[in-house]
């Protein structure tokens, strides 16, 4: 059972720097102007890790170079690899992935976003079994492990067994017009489908919208998290309806998509990259207040990447506030919440029991995995 490997070098660069997204090369140049740095690699191999770890003869065709090969070298997996005909780029990943469906490989492990993964399924179809290792800003895609380690572990276990304890399931593959997105709209659309490995709490949902419901609820949370606020510590308010609805409670006005800094009442910043927020940061407490992506789960690594490790170490666990609508947590497909921070050593102590505000003296207790 050969696995095929394709990595998107540039996925996810515009997280970090606030600009939700890198698809085109004008928005890659500008995310490189404002400091942003690749991580897809570094995620592709914390996934191939766990994967030589677990089942070290596991027989990988990947992409040459950046696209692939540099993410196994020196772990002592077969490889094998399939030149570039070009630079990395859209068209180049739909062609290896063609190639790698083609040669009928078990499964096809791609590292990216929702573009990357409409890009390799436009290539597979139904036909090639197709896992992401989250790396892009936008994920919106049921296609995707939840966080590389899991990614390494689902293709170990598809592995070792034939399959036999791991299903497959058809997914929607998802994505959002970035444009669109950085004006503060958001336009999903249903690109397709595509068939993926699935084991309980190791694969994410596609992303989805929050009960409404939950609305009087959760203003009531968010008008009691605005009158607990301390005026010498700096908040930063994390994306999405629910965590802006603390910014309404304030009477302040801040960007729907994007994080916010406010100290003593007032707004010190908006839609700040990961590097303003460690700026404004860099003396006295933070705060964080973020939501909960729906049908997902994620508190941190989806759509706040600009609320980086460093910025959640600073704050400590004490000063985390999470708020979601009891509606949208109860829908969970599994009842824990995610975290994906890109640093395994901080995910893994931020596990365990965590309150979650749902309402004006009400909360909930939630798992972090």
């Amino acid at each position: 059972m050969a696995i095929g490997l394709i990595v998107n070098p540039i996925a996810g660069m515009g997280g970090s720097v606030g600009l939700k997204g890198t698809d085109g090369k004008e928005m890659q140049a500008r995310a490189l102007v404002l400091g942003a740095k690749p991580h897809c690699l570094d995620r592709t191999r914390q996934a191939m890790e766990t994967l030589a770890a677990a089942f070290p003869r596991a027989e990988i065709i990947a992409a040459a170079g950046r696209m692939g090969a540099d993410a196994v070298a020196g772990l002592g997996l077969h490889t094998e690899t399939i030149p570039l005909n070009s630079s990395p780029n859209a068209s180049e990943t739909r062609r290896i992935a063609a190639i790698m469906s083609k040669r009928g490989v078990s499964l096809l492990v791609f590292a990216g976003g929702d573009g990357t993964a409409r890009d390799v399924v436009s290539a597979t179809g139904l036909k090639t079994p197709v896992l992401g290792i989250p790396a892009g800003v936008k994920m919106h895609s049921g296609v995707f492990a939840v966080n590389p380690r899991a990614a390494g572990r689902l293709v170990a276990d598809l592995l070792s067994d034939s399959g036999r304890r791991i299903g497959f399931r058809k997914v929607e593959i998802m994505d959002i017009d970035e444009d669109g997105l950085r004006e503060g709209e958001i336009s999903a659309r249903l690109y397709g489908y595509a068939r993926a490995p699935y084991a309980k709490l190791l694969l994410q949902a596609a992303k989805g919208r929050s009960p409404v419901y939950d609305d009087a609820a959760l203003q009531g949370a968010c008008n009691e998290i605005a009158s607990e606020m301390n005026p010498n510590v700096l908040y930063l308010i994390g994306p999405g309806t629910t965590a802006k609805r603390v910014l309404t409670a304030l009477g302040l006005e801040g960007t729907l998509l994007g994080v916010d800094a406010v100290r003593n009442g007032r707004i010190e910043a908006t839609d700040v990259t990961e590097q303003q927020a460690l700026q404004l940061a860099a003396s006295g407490q933070v705060g964080i207040v973020v939501g909960v992506t729906g049908q997902q789960g994620f508190v941190f690594g989806r759509g706040n990447q600009q609320i980086g490790p460093e910025i959640i170490q600073r704050a400590g666990t004490d000063h985390i506030t999470v708020v979601a609508g009891a509606g949208k947590l109860a829908i969970l497909p599994e009842p824990v919440l995610r975290i994906d921070t890109g640093d395994p050593d901080l995910d893994d102590s931020l596990r365990g029991y965590r309150r979650v505000r749902v309402g004006r003296g009400q909360s909930m207790m939630m798992r972090m995995e």
